[in-house]
């Protein structure tokens, strides 16, 4: 079974189990979509009638903000069971959403230069090569185009064990050419899933080479210093588990051809 496969079957099996991340948006998210989505002030004022594409996104709750707001909104994952809470969310709420089953990292069913918008949670931890995904959303992002993403930190995925002394031991090497192995330490891993670790100069140098400038970049805050010793919450103390990066599509040189990069780095 490809890493693929088993992905797309632990999300399945996660959202039958209520995964966390697969919480519809609520009323009260639907009267202020916007603020839910966006509290860093990324999106433009008004998204009504813009192409907005929630890739690898699935659970019934960006795409159901993006449609209280008043985009066209299509959406893209791997998992039928989380696709299906989009679509019975839409219809519960008489939204029109597209929802599309595929893997982040093939978005061949889009035309180039359809969306204005690529909105993405952390997922880039369950494909091998972080460049690929960079190239298609450039491609189908206009110029201009945003392009807001979630992503594992690195060195989060380095973590091992807590020791002794409630330390956390980076035991994983930084230079990885697989997919991770299993270790003691899951704070911050899903339950049966295939994971990838992507080195800085990937996902951010990675992003440069694709054709997008980054405008900003934040490291979401997890620790509590009044969590259990060895919880998640006291592990975000140590090491930030995630970043998010807010990008921009670079309009495009005449004759090019957007499936490939920009430039060449020497």
């Amino acid at each position: 079974m490809s890493f693929v496969q088993r992905n797309r079957a632990a999300w399945d099996r996660l959202v039958r189990a209520g995964s966390q991340f697969a919480k519809v948006a609520t009323d009260e998210q639907c009267r202020d979509p916007l603020q839910a989505l966006d509290g860093r002030g990324w999106l433009p004022a008004s998204v009504r009638g813009l192409d907005v594409l929630c890739l690898a996104a699935g659970g019934g709750w960006q795409s159901i903000l993006y449609a209280a707001a008043g985009a066209n909104v299509t959406v893209v994952d791997l998992s039928p069971e989380m696709l299906k809470k989009d679509e019975q969310e839409a219809n519960r709420r008489n939204y029109k959403v597209r929802v599309v089953e595929a893997s982040m990292d093939n978005l061949q069913m889009f035309a180039d230069e359809c969306f204005d918008i690529v909105h993405q949670p952390v997922s880039t931890c369950y494909v091998s090569d972080v460049t690929v995904v960079y190239r298609e959303i450039a491609r189908v992002l206009r110029d201009d185009g945003l392009y807001i993403s979630q992503h594992k930190q690195p060195t989060s995925l380095q973590i091992t064990e807590r020791d002794e002394r409630h330390r956390y031991v980076l035991g994983l090497p930084y230079y990885q050419d697989s997919s991770l192995p299993l270790v003691e330490d899951e704070s911050y891993r899903e339950s049966g899933t295939v994971e990838f670790l992507h080195r800085w100069e990937e996902l951010v140098g990675g992003l440069c080479r694709s054709g997008f400038v980054i405008e900003d970049l934040t490291e979401p805050y997890r620790g509590d210093p009044q969590a259990p010793l060895g919880s998640w919450r006291h592990r975000g103390l140590f090491v930030a588990p995630y970043l998010r990066m807010k990008s921009r599509r670079i309009p495009r040189i005449a004759g090019e051809n957007s499936r490939k990069p920009l430039w060449t780095p020497p």
